[in-house]
């Protein structure tokens, strides 16, 4: 695989994260929204469950957004170039079963007709592979993987 292909793998993970924000943004203006509008159509006990339950949904939202921007923060820890000859941020490793971007936790990602899976330098796998190099094994939930080629 090319530099190109791990820019574009790069540059795929910040879309979705910026996805996943946009989304959520939408949400808690819609949120707000209903509950500025459940203020002037209801009156007693109705209206204050009805403007809690609002509430609750912006607050909920709200932290799913903070959740998100710390997924998009973690893009900015390394460049599309980061890797190096063994697994860590920024490598994309391959190995016998499937392909992974350590990266950002996403999960499945498709660029050019390759599914990689975009996960997280603290997920398990991740934790499995740290440090091992082309040609190395490792072991996750009870399964073998041999790595193929680290990028």
């Amino acid at each position: 695989m090319s530099e190109d292909f791990k820019i574009k793998l790069y540059n795929t993970c910040t879309e979705m994260a910026n996805g996943r924000i946009e989304s959520i943004q939408k949400a808690i203006t819609n949120a707000q929204n209903a509950a500025n509008n459940e203020t002037k159509s209801t009156a007693g006990d109705k209206h204050d469950t009805a403007r809690a339950m609002a509430q609750n949904d912006v607050e909920q939202k709200s932290k799913q957004l903070a959740e998100a921007k710390k997924l998009k923060m973690g893009l900015a820890q390394f460049t599309a170039q980061s890797g190096k000859n063994e697994a860590a941020l920024g490598s994309l490793v391959s190995t016998n079963t499937a392909k992974y971007y350590i990266s950002i936790s996403v999960g499945k990602v498709e660029v050019e007709g390759e599914v990689i899976f975009a996960v997280s330098p603290v997920s398990p796998i991740a934790m499995a592979m740290r440090g091992k190099k082309a040609g190395e094994s490792f072991s996750f939930n009870g399964r073998k993987f041999d790595i193929l080629t680290i990028e």
